[in-house]
Order: structure tokens, then C-alpha cells, then sequence
């Protein structure tokens, strides 16, 4: 969905919220969005992780055959 927004999408909806929020205020929410962003790529990746790690745990071991 938003694949399709391109150059000009970006622009104009950076335009938009330049003139919403002024020009004080735009760095403080592009931190909070970076920061949100960040929490949210570790939280998935810690439960990748847990889940990953349960998958492993409950593989049948096999037995070498020597």
C-alpha cells in the first residue's frame, strides 16, 4: 500500500505536516516516531527469538546412528 506512494507522495505529505506542526515541532515527532520504530524492530525481534528458541527446544533430538 504505501509502495506506491513515491517521490512526490513524500514530498507533499512532508509539506503537509511542515504547515500542520510548524517547524519547531517536526524534529521532536520525527525522534518519537525513530524512537517508537526502534522499540517496535526490538520487541519483534526479541519475540522472534523466544519463538525461535521454543522451536528449537521442542525438535526431536535425533539419535546418531554410529
Amino acid at each position: 500500500m504505501l509502495t506506491n506512494i513515491g517521490i512526490p507522495g513524500l514530498v507533499l505529505i512532508l509539506v503537509i505536516a511542515l504547515i500542520i506542526f510548524g517547524p519547531k515541532k517536526l524534529p521532536e515527532l520525527g525522534k518519537a516516531v525513530g524512537q517508537t520504530l526502534k522499540e517496535f524492530k526490538s520487541s519483534t525481534r526479541e519475540i522472534t527469538n523466544d519463538v525461535m528458541e521454543e522451536f528449537e527446544d521442542d525438535k526431536p533430538k535425533s539419535k546418531s546412528k554410529k
